[in-house]
């Protein structure tokens, strides 16, 4: 007890000490207590209210800037090119540069759905004005954009835009190869500045679009190996003849909404939806043959060709049943169904993909295969020809097997070229 009263008469008193210098300091500067401890507490709420307008600020621009890059649909562009830069990488994934190549591709998508709002003039100089805001302000998908709604205005949203664009296209061209940033100028420019006034002239802006969104795993591939080869086409293909059904679901069940926008869409001047849903299910068909295609070209293996088939086969059927019951359930279905298939197709390709050492040893075994089937009956070996062997020459009655000619050129694919193949034996 004793102890207890000495350590609460010592902290008494220290406090005391401490409180009578802090008194003499404030006057020797010509400040009494009571006006200091009355500033502080005047100056507090005013301090307060400015970091709750900075705050309010701060969330309110960023969630402009979300809603006016379509982060959702950005970050499923930045998924198609991950995955095409991790099929293009080889036998290493150099994960520094997928970094770098999904942040540049994040941002030149989130510019080219800004810019997707916004459009431009010339007037001795360019300026920009909405193309888009008085047909969103229209429909009820979209009159809730910062852009109609005038939470953020045109100018602004403009500069960000533009900011955000020449940002991705430097940092794909300084991280990763000037023919990615290529492929990321002129995904944003289609998108911008073709695609998006297409909407108000023709229904072929649907295809036009489709194009624009199977350029960013093209571009990824394009960031890991350097270059654009015929085994990088599988996901673009995958991925331009998904949108069709896809977006041909959406606009039969957005149709009102298109047509009070100004929007040329094949659904609306489709009364019966037979042209619309024809059109999607023969699209769904052209992704039957790309799982075959994945496996004899060597980018997976065996597996992916009987899931893309299940899968293809899926999506096929849902299209069938829209064809067969046009109705807004029957492309409900469908739009859905076309929402399950492509992160499932992604993945089968990501899973099952070969290495450069697996397919170098599935190309050795297809050579070796192909050799048996299609040479001539074997010979006995001759001394000449073990002379010749020897003497590390070519014996002028050898063999040259050479492997059949890929199915690359046969329908639906007619314009694809068929794959060369290395001759082993030269």
């Amino acid at each position: 007890m004793l102890r207890n009263l000495e350590t609460r008469r010592l902290l008494y008193s220290k406090s005391n000490i401490l409180v009578r210098c802090l008194q003499s300091s404030s006057s020797s500067y010509g400040f009494s207590p009571s006006t200091t401890t009355t500033t502080l507490v005047g100056e507090s709420p005013a301090i307060i209210s400015k970091v709750r307008d900075v705050t309010d600020a701060v969330r309110h621009y960023g969630q402009c800037y979300w809603d006016l890059s379509k982060a959702r649909l950005s970050m499923l562009v930045v998924a198609t090119s991950g995955a095409g830069f991790v099929l293009g990488s080889g036998s290493s994934v150099d994960f520094a540069g997928l970094c770098w190549t999904c942040t540049g591709t994040m941002m030149v998508a989130a510019s080219a759905n800004s810019l997707n709002q916004v459009g431009t003039q010339y007037l001795s100089c360019s300026f920009y004005h909405v193309f888009e805001k008085s047909n969103d302000a229209r429909m009820n998908r979209t009159k809730k954009r910062p852009l109609p709604s005038g939470r953020l205005s045109v100018p602004h949203a403009a500069i960000w835009a533009c900011s955000i664009g020449i940002a991705g296209t430097t940092l794909l061209s300084f991280k990763a190869n000037f023919l990615a940033a290529g492929l990321a100028a002129s995904t944003l420019a289609l998108y911008a500045f073709v695609y998006t006034p297409l909407k108000q002239i023709h229904p072929v802006n649907t295809w036009v679009g489709a194009v624009v969104g199977a350029i960013p795993p093209l571009l990824g591939w394009a960031a890991a190996s350097g270059q654009i080869s015929l085994n990088g086409m599988i996901l673009p293909a995958a991925l331009y003849f998904w949108q069709i059904p896809h977006f041909m679901a959406l606009a039969y069940l957005c149709r009102s909404d298109y047509a009070a926008g100004g929007f040329r869409m094949i659904s609306l001047t489709d009364a019966s939806g037979r042209r619309t849903a024809l059109v999607a299910l023969r699209n769904s068909l052209y992704l039957l043959p790309l799982g075959y295609l994945a496996y004899d070209w060597g980018v997976t293996s065996g597996w992916f060709c009987l899931e893309s088939g299940v899968l293809a086969l899926s999506m096929t059927a849902m299209a069938f049943s829209f064809y067969r019951d046009r109705t807004t359930k029957g492309a409900r279905r469908m739009f859905h169904g076309s929402l399950l298939y492509l992160p499932i197709f992604m993945s089968g390709l990501l899973v099952h993909r070969l290495t450069d050492n697996e397919q170098a040893q599935t190309e050795t075994n297809v050579n070796i295969h192909s050799g048996l089937l299609f040479s001539e009956t074997p010979r006995q070996e001759t001394d000449n020809d073990y002379l010749d062997k020897k003497r590390g020459k070519e014996s002028s009655t050898a063999i040259h097997a050479r492997p059949p000619v890929a199915y690359a050129s046969i329908a639906p694919f007619p314009f694809l070229p068929a794959p060369v193949y290395a001759d082993s034996y030269l």
